[in-house]
């Protein structure tokens, strides 16, 4: 993973001196880690401390890691006030958190856009004094207005930081693999009631472990797609729920089984303790407001978190009722690939919304330790896809239609090559087809 000790080891050096805090999304692994079983989701947000002779230097190194500065604070002097870390100067005060302090109570905080590929010039002034200069009409300086609207309104983003998260507590913890499956995933309900937090379907939260890493410091949050709608499974606005498989991978230099930090402390939590939780964040995998839409879900494991949402928001009777305003009479198809038929997740509420609605939704498994592709090899999720490419290629070319990726990354290229060949019937290049379904935000995809 990304290497921010060296970054930060400078910046604390620079005690004298002006020193930011790079908020950064979408860093991948290192040449050699990208060889292992880590997984590292492409959304989500890493903080890195950088001192102002170093930031065109970093700038560089983000890019080139595939990340993007989302944006750039000034950090003089550290205050908490009423739960936020507040980085202040003699002029004015800008909030921001990071990711090595936690307290227990909520914080707020906007992102401002920044181009990772141009040069930082004209810091005579630091940031947080050029905003003076931008103030809205009430006087806040535009890190404090209110975020623009975008095309599905008002979403909730970082209502809760990292520096201070919201304190939940478990409600439920229930095993979703049924006898005889692989590995261990939960459905975790927390209770979110005592404080701020909204979410919309398709967006993550962060949880924070407790304890410290191998360094010595707080652990650091892991993203989760949120499985529930977001009046929560009771639909009473009161909850917010999460599926989480835990991690399991062979260290690649002693071969030892190692078990993931945050995932095995979710999955053995009981009904009662304290959880913390950050977010929500992600805007890459919201839903379409149209009830028309055509919704195309391929997910693999845990991926059919977000699936879950978009189906219950679309189905399940206590939702329609909660939103009279959507009333989905589209089509969704999910295509979900699973080890064992024990680890089809949801199984049940799933075939009760595909006999309930057979005209709307339609449930396609790939069983890769069950059932055989056409070349006798195991039946994944991309061979599916594969099968139904032609069928898919005609739904993907309406403009109604939205499709949503979310699992492991390895999937994509197969996903890749089965439309290829499908477009390529029609004369279309589909690498150069794709790019325009991702401009017209109709290709959505969340893997790690």
């Amino acid at each position: 993973m990304y290497n921010q000790g060296a970054v930060e080891g400078a910046a604390n050096k620079e005690l004298g001196s002006r020193v930011f805090v790079y908020e950064v999304v979408g860093l991948r692994q290192n040449e050699e880690t990208d060889q292992t079983n880590y997984p590292i989701r492409k959304s989500g947000s890493v903080f890195i401390r950088v001192p102002y002779n170093r930031m065109n230097q970093e700038m560089r190194r983000i890019t080139r890691l595939g990340g993007k500065i989302v944006s750039i604070q000034p950090l003089t002097a550290l205050e908490p006030v009423n739960g936020k870390a507040s980085f202040e100067n003699a002029n004015s005060k800008v909030s921001l958190a990071t990711s090595e302090e936690t307290a227990n109570s909520k914080g707020n905080g906007k992102a401002t856009p920044v181009n990772a590929n141009s040069e930082v010039k004209g810091f005579a002034k630091s940031p947080a004094e050029e905003q003076l200069k931008n103030k809205d009409k009430k006087g806040n300086t535009m890190t404090q207005a209110k975020a623009k609207k975008d095309a599905h309104g008002d979403v909730p983003v970082n209502i809760y930081r990292p520096n201070a998260p919201y304190i939940g507590k478990v409600v439920s913890n229930e095993p979703l693999v049924k006898e005889g499956g692989i590995g261990i995933v939960q459905h975790l309900k927390f209770d979110i009631s005592g404080g701020d937090l909204k979410y919309v379907e398709g967006q993550s939260i962060g949880i924070i472990p407790p304890g410290l890493d191998k360094n010595g410091k707080p652990e650091k949050l892991r993203l989760y797609s949120i499985a529930s709608t977001r009046h929560g499974d009771d639909v009473n606005d009161k909850t917010v729920s999460l599926c989480v498989r835990q991690l399991e991978y062979k260290h690649p230099e002693t071969n030892e089984t190692v078990y993931g930090v945050c995932s095995t402390h979710l999955c053995f939590l009981e009904p009662g303790a304290d959880v913390k939780i950050t977010g929500p964040v992600g805007k890459e995998m919201l839903l379409p407001q149209d009830p028309d839409a055509k919704v195309i879900m391929m997910a693999t494991g845990t991926g059919i978190a977000p699936m879950r949402a978009y189906l219950w928001r679309q189905f399940k009777d206590a939702e329609r009722a909660a939103n009279p305003e959507y009333q989905f009479k589209g089509f969704s198809w999910l295509i979900f690939g699973v080890p064992t038929t024990p680890n089809i997740l949801y199984k049940e509420e799933l075939e009760e919304i595909q006999q309930k609605y057979p005209d709307n939704f339609r449930l396609t498994c790939a069983i890769s330790r069950e059932q055989k592709n056409p070349q006798g090899g195991r039946m994944y999720i991309q061979d599916r896809v594969a099968e139904h490419a032609d069928e898919l290629w005609q739904l993907i070319k309406d403009e109604k239609t939205h499709t949503y990726i979310c699992g492991l990354r390895g999937m994509e290229e197969g996903i890749d090559a089965a439309l290829t060949a499908a477009a390529a019937k029609e004369g279309v290049t589909w690498i150069n087809y794709q790019k325009e379904l991702k401009k017209a935000h109709r290709w959505h995809v969340e893997t790690y």
